[in-house]
């Protein structure tokens, strides 16, 4: 559908007496206009495997992982700092020292707790790749057996009983955590 127009000239007359048509870019498309930026709310695949896989690539788990570490440990250590912070300041001190230490706590506490939570995060995520790689299978074996390597190498410059303890606490609750995912994904619908 075009769309006609005509020009007046200077005295309120057409120059040439034709009408003048305007460009239409939806002209040919024989499509209603509202339907046309109408776009797929599914995700689209560009082979037929993806769309199968119902995970994260190895990648996107170590970044993801890390991340949620980082940012999940930052937020307890500044909270951590702050109660430090508040606690630290005396009766004598004027407010520009208690916002100072406050602010010193929570950001050096903040950053300790966010990079060891950072790394714990990087070394699980590493073995689960590892382990879904090695048994070629995704299963909830592959996240415990994750917990437990992760905890024991973090720990293992500690000693061997430290790094037990650990790795049987990490596994401990790494399966509560998929339990409690698994839990919470067949009662409530999403």
């Amino acid at each position: 559908m075009a769309y006609q127009h005509q020009s007046p000239n200077h005295n309120g007359e057409n120059d040439d007496g034709k009408n003048r048509r305007l460009y239409n870019p939806y002209q040919d498309l024989h499509v209603p206009i509202q339907t046309l930026y109408k776009l797929p709310t599914s995700p689209e695949f560009l082979f037929q495997e993806e769309s199968v896989a119902q995970r994260r690539s190895w990648g996107e788990n170590l970044t993801y992982y890390t991340g949620i570490g980082y940012l999940g440990g930052a937020v307890v250590g500044a909270g951590k700092g702050f109660v430090d912070g508040v606690r630290a300041s005396e009766p004598g001190d004027t407010m520009k020292l208690k916002i100072n230490r406050i602010l010193n706590g929570s950001g050096h506490t903040g950053r300790k707790f966010g990079n060891r939570a950072g790394v714990i995060g990087l070394l699980y995520a590493g073995m689960e790749s590892g382990m879904v790689a090695i048994r070629d299978t995704d299963d909830v074996i592959n996240s415990v057996v994750a917990g437990l390597g992760t905890g024991a190498f973090y720990r293992a410059a500690a000693g061997l009983r430290s790094a037990a303890v650990a790795g049987v606490i990490g596994g401990v609750v790494v399966g509560l955590g998929v339990t409690g995912k698994q839990a919470l994904k067949r009662y409530v619908p999403i």
